[in-house]
């Protein structure tokens, strides 16, 4: 049974930032290592289906070896799978990386587009992908749909979608605009210390009462 004093979060989503807000007041950024634009692309790009952690102990040789857009785009495929196998999906992965290091190289000069619609042009890059990099290189208001923020914006019942285009839409309609990108860092953080996958700590959760899963489970 829901609690008497549930508070639905849409209803109480300035309160929900607030208190992450108090939270996590450090200022957050992509955890994924990278020196430049086209870093965070590659990086965002191989951790898909993957972690940051790995990524991120395979970055500074694979950023050594191949140093921009050309040299990715010129390499040879099959050694570039084996430079980035731990990320899993190598095949598909490099493919990606190589067709859009060519794409920027053919159609913007070089250099990382910055806007969604040039960004969604680039193989294998999606909208999540796109708004890391937007958000984090650009300093764009944006929401990141990753895992956490699929699960726990769930949880909390801001969403009943499973996609993550339409959850990213639904909650660009409760987000404000000035929030969005803090927001998205906020979720990932409290995904990763409270809101846990597999062991969600509820009982320490700061928005407990906005949330419905949260709710019905302790």
């Amino acid at each position: 049974m829901v609690d008497s004093l549930f508070k639905p979060a849409k209803d109480n989503i300035n309160k929900i930032i607030e208190a992450l807000e108090k939270q996590y007041p450090y200022t957050a950024h992509s955890t994924l290592k990278h020196e430049n634009t086209f870093q965070l692309l590659v990086s965002t790009m191989l951790a898909a289906q993957s972690t940051d952690k790995i990524v991120n102990t395979i970055s500074p040789e694979l950023f050594g070896k191949y140093k921009g857009p050309e040299d990715f785009a010129s390499a040879d495929p099959k050694v570039m799978e084996k430079d980035i196998r731990q990320t899993g999906f190598f095949r598909n992965k490099t493919k990606s990386i190589m067709g859009a290091a060519r794409e920027i190289l053919k159609n913007f000069e070089g250099k990382v587009p910055s806007t969604m619609e040039e960004l969604l042009t680039l193989p294998g890059v999606g909208r999540k992908t796109a708004n890391v990099v937007l958000g984090e290189r650009f300093g764009k208001q944006v929401i990141v749909v990753d895992t956490h923020m699929k699960r726990i914006s769930h949880h909390i019942g801001l969403t009943n979608n499973a996609d993550p285009d339409k959850i990213e839409f639904d909650l660009s309609k409760i987000i404000p605009d000035e929030k969005q990108t803090s927001f998205s860092h906020k979720i990932v953080q409290h995904g990763r210390t409270v809101c846990i996958a597999r062991r969600p700590r509820c009982n320490e959760c700061t928005i407990l009462k906005y949330c419905r899963y949260g709710q019905k489970n302790t």
